[in-house]
């Protein structure tokens, strides 16, 4: 053969490899949008140190976990989630500048109160201590959720675990300050323990939501499993342990479990009870490996849908179909045309699900869905998720997702927000007041020196039927490093519209592995904040120095508490209006929020309903949508003025002092 034969014969090779790498640097060059620099020059963050219990710096601090023997050779790939990380208002002041933060460096949950805290709101930082229930080590706490789950007005604390089912750390009446021995430990799920051991299910819980799911006024939970109940940290465990049975479509996993209120009391010795509703969620939808959860009302009945972020597989937009005391949720997904990908089809895709946050990023006065996936260059270069609301108004998309059929089109490479690594959470929220929403996302994986990407790409080719055998994975060991050099990605809006990551220009880009994100006003001057929860890292709170801030309405949506009146100690102005939205409407558009009780992955956001006003100073139209306390659906019209208004919502609407 000739050299010329030879080389013809390479020619079609040739041209697949040119095309493909000038496809790749297209798309790459499509997030570096211009005009970066300038967009950053109106923002501002200053990293403020965080209060950690006292002598926290001199306890033993892991870098990796101990595991079953099955897992050892991939210890780093099973110690690389954990941390986490709130902001709320667990003094009931009236400010959310409070923090519940798992800190995985010492399997810890700290309490502490944000650097901007007024002096009133500060306390003594705490550990909290699930005991006297069953604890041992093979338990590592992996959220903490604040939430009122006994509707007293006070701020609980919803703690999940690998290795057991979820703590509910009750806040007790007579509690004047927040301290450890201001809240009693209370099974979510009923367990019983005759010898002090720890005889129930052991869930490795990495997603929770909590939500008024069935319109009761109650908040209901939805807690999402990674491994299936398994000794997963106990390095004398059995042998019970698996992995994914496909990079695309596994359903061995843990799963999702759907657990609706059913009873509580307040008082000294708080106590609440929840049922699991078996079946809540179409078996097919709840098996896979859950990495996120959230939820926002889509239709205007008052009851959220949710969206559930999977690894290795589908994600699911379920519909609400709940009524008091029952849930009931279907799936619906997305339709496709024969120029859409199938993983860009709601519902379809094998992408990997980490993150996923609701935010009106259209300012239609419609909600959106951003997705965190994996989006590595040269490693596992999929696609976040931005899915955009396209259905005509809340009427059209009940009946679209009540035939099954979700309206969203996936556009993130078109808003500039397709790739930024190895996603994990995700949060919307308006830092300057504008208007127009910012996406942060979390990224990252497994820090180390050696650099494994061969070794996982040459997995990803493995027969799907050896991936559940944890000895077929390539090794993850301590040195071992899978986009460990990632930092936050911080998305702002461009003059022409598409998003720009400004987060080196705003020198936030601190090169290790995040998890969980949360946002807040932590100060109560309209000024959002942020904090990061790292793995294997310490947290990070981000005080707002933006220049200029434009104008804002943050509201505080209450119900009456379960005692009815004021009450004592940590009790607010009343038990949160969980999943109540706000529309308003000014001459520069439409914006919708919720007060949203808790999701995504690891990370959760304050109660406040926040609408960036930018340069509108007068009032604004706002159209309020809310169950009450008996869980009558109700909507009202009302002309709210700039600022900070605390509303009480029962039948009516109306406006109490701010604390």
């Amino acid at each position: 053969m000739t050299y010329r034969e030879r080389f013809r014969r390479l020619v079609p090779g040739l041209v697949v490899i040119v095309v493909a790498a000038s496809l790749f640097f297209a798309a790459r060059s499509s997030v570096a949008v211009a005009g970066a620099e300038n967009v950053a020059k109106q923002y501002g963050f200053k990293e403020m140190p965080i209060e950690m219990p006292p002598g926290y710096d001199q306890r033993p601090m892991k870098t990796v976990r101990n595991v079953n023997p099955a897992y050892q050779k991939i210890r780093s790939w099973i110690s690389s989630v954990g941390a986490s990380i709130a902001i709320n208002d667990l003094t009931g002041h009236g400010v959310a500048d409070s923090m519940c933060i798992v800190d995985t460096r010492t399997d810890s949950v700290v309490v502490t109160y944000t650097p901007t805290a007024r002096p009133a709101d500060r306390f003594t930082p705490f550990v909290l201590d699930g005991r006297p229930l069953p604890m041992d080590d093979a338990m590592a706490p992996t959220g903490c959720n604040p939430g009122d789950f006994n509707g007293d007005g006070r701020m609980d604390l919803l703690v999940t675990y690998w290795g057991r089912t979820p703590i509910l750390f009750m806040a007790k009446s007579d509690a004047t300050t927040v301290a450890a021995n201001s809240y009693v430990p209370r099974e979510l799920v009923p367990s019983e323990s005759l010898d002090g051991k720890y005889h129930g299910p052991r869930w490795n819980t990495d997603a929770d939501y909590v939500g008024d799911l069935d319109g009761s006024g109650h908040p209901s939970i939805v807690i999402g499993n990674y491994f299936p109940d398994s000794d997963v940290l106990d390095p004398n465990g059995l042998k019970n342990v698996v992995m994914n049975d496909s990079l695309s479509s596994a359903k061995n996993a843990g799963g999702d479990h759907v657990l609706r209120w059913q009873q509580s009391t307040s008082g000294a010795e708080p106590t609440v009870s929840y049922v699991e509703e078996k079946g809540a969620i179409p078996f097919d939808a709840s098996t896979g490996w859950t990495l996120a959860i959230s939820g926002a009302d889509l239709t205007g009945d008052g009851l959220p849908e949710l969206y559930i972020a999977n690894d290795f597989g589908h994600g699911h937009l379920l519909y609400n179909r709940s009524t008091p005391g029952h849930i009931q949720l279907t799936e619906a997904t997305g339709e496709r045309t024969p120029s859409t990908p199938k993983s860009f089809v709601l519902g379809n895709g094998s992408f990997k699900g980490m993150g996923v946050d609701f935010g009106d990023v259209g300012r239609d006065g419609k909600f959106d869905m951003m997705v965190s996936n994996i989006t590595v260059a040269w490693g596992l270069e999929e696609s976040n998720f931005l899915w955009m609301n396209k259905s005509k108004d809340e009427a059209d998309m009940r009946r679209k997702l009540d035939a099954g059929t979700a309206p969203f089109t996936q556009e993130a490479q078109e808003h500039g927000v397709a790739w930024s690594g190895w996603g994990w959470d995700a949060k919307m929220g308006d830092f300057l007041n504008t208007g127009d929403l910012n996406i942060l996302q979390a990224t990252g994986f497994v820090k180390g020196k050696i650099n494994r990407w061969p070794w996982l790409q040459e997995m990803a080719m493995t027969n799907d039927d050896l991936l559940s055998n944890p000895a077929m994975w390539p090794n993850v060991q301590p040195g071992d490093d899978i986009a460990g050099d990632e930092a936050i990605a911080f998305y702002a809006k461009t003059p022409d519209g598409p998003y720009v990551n400004i987060s080196s220009q705003l020198g936030i880009d601190v090169p290790t592995p995040t998890r969980g994100l949360a946002t807040g006003d932590t100060t109560g001057t309209g000024r959002l904040d942020f904090a990061v929860a790292r793995q294997w890292g310490p947290p990070a709170f981000y005080a707002n120095t933006a220049p200029s801030v434009g104008s804002q309405l943050n509201l505080k949506l209450y119900r009456p508490t379960a005692e009815g009146g004021a009450g004592q100690g940590l009790v607010n102005t009343g038990a949160p209006a969980y999943d109540a939205t706000v529309c308003v409407m000014t001459p520069d558009g439409n914006q919708i929020a919720r007060l949203d009780g808790g999701g995504g992955h690891g990370g959760f956001r304050s109660f406040d309903v926040r609408f960036g006003l930018g340069n509108h100073q007068g009032p604004v139209t706002a159209v309020l949508k809310w169950r009450d306390a008996n869980g009558g659906l109700h909507e009202k019209t009302e002309q709210i003025t700039p600022g900070t208004h605390s509303l009480m919502l029962t039948s009516d609407v109306q406006e109490v002092p701010n604390r």
